[in-house]
């Protein structure tokens, strides 16, 4: 039995795969929000009420649970499951809202001997698990870069709490950065340079650069006030390969200035959401070599992502 805390389109997503996998669930929301759609997606359940009401009940133990919650009820919610026993824990990337919120967690996991990975999607995209055989092939990465452009313009508009918007390098780029980092490995140094500021974030222009621990040197900028969007590229001393946008690779060959798509086997991230099939397939069969622990979160949060970000947004 699988529980998915969180009755909103991602959780739905999630549901629909558990199906597709056949793995018993049932889905756990603070109301009745989409409950129809759960029962047609195969739950065995849909209980509304909020996840506190439902543990004081004294539920049986579900082997694993899916966090698929609104960002800022991220590490409260996992920090409940936590106590009430639950030892494998997927919870939606970041993991926390406030940076502050991550310690807590990490030290309740590691009493708790329990398992908490994080859902960074596109580590399990059809077009990052086709990169990786060029990669190989190719002797390895010797430099990437990317960027992280969000659409303030687009973001301000829509419907968040005033703590995340303060947050939104954490609760969104992320995905942007952990992918990078992903394949070229740990920043062994990092250089780091903000500057600029939106109504609801600061910084809004970013840059710097950095060698990994894989000898890979690397460089990023991200500006939010300007025309922009997430990409990856990675460069191996036969190709430079191309995510833009990133559930697509595309092939540049050395001696040639012609960028061609590389055909993958992408059924899967068209069927469902990107990356989530594999994602959520590997974390119920245990296989959690590929997933980001709570962990490795927090040494990222500490290590990269603050630098990157400038200063911890003020709640």
């Amino acid at each position: 039995m699988t529980w998915i805390i969180g009755t909103g389109t991602i959780a739905l997503e999630y549901a629909k795969i558990l199906n597709q996998l056949g793995h018993e669930f049932i889905a756990v929301g603070r109301s009745g929000k989409n409950a129809d759609e759960f029962i047609e997606a195969g739950a065995k359940e849909v209980v509304s009420g909020g996840l506190n009401n439902y543990l004081a009940a004294s539920p049986t133990t579900p082997q694993k649970v899916i966090v698929a919650t609104n960002v800022d009820q991220l590490a409260e919610v996992t920090v409940s499951l936590l106590n009430f026993g639950i030892k494998d824990i997927l919870v939606e990337k970041p993991g926390f809202c406030h940076p502050e919120e991550i310690t807590p967690v990490v030290q309740l996991a590691q009493a708790k001997n329990a398992h908490v990975l994080l859902a960074y999607n596109r580590r399990f995209y059809s077009s990052v698990l086709a990169a990786e055989k060029i990669i190989k092939e190719d002797g390895g990465i010797t430099s990437f870069n990317f960027e992280f452009t969000e659409w303030g313009h687009v973001i301000e508009t829509l419907d968040y709490s005033h703590n995340i918007f303060n947050n939104w390098f954490f609760a969104n780029s992320t995905h942007v950065v952990d992918l990078a980092f992903f394949l070229g490995g740990e920043p062994q140094e990092i250089s780091c340079f903000s500057a600029g500021e939106l109504s609801w974030h600061k910084p809004a222009v970013f840059s710097g650069a950095g060698i990994t621990n894989k000898g890979a040197l690397f460089s990023y900028q991200a500006n939010w006030n300007a025309p922009g969007r997430w990409v990856v590229e990675v460069l191996t001393t036969k190709h430079r390969l191309y995510f833009k946008p990133m559930e697509t690779l595309q092939i540049q060959e050395k001696g040639s200035v012609a960028i061609k798509p590389v055909e993958i086997d992408n059924q899967l991230d068209i069927d469902f959401k990107p990356g989530f099939y594999l994602q959520t397939k590997a974390f119920v069969e245990g296989d959690y070599g590929r997933f980001c622990t709570i962990n490795q979160q927090k040494k990222s949060l500490e290590a990269i992502y603050k630098k990157i970000n400038g200063t911890v947004p003020e709640e």
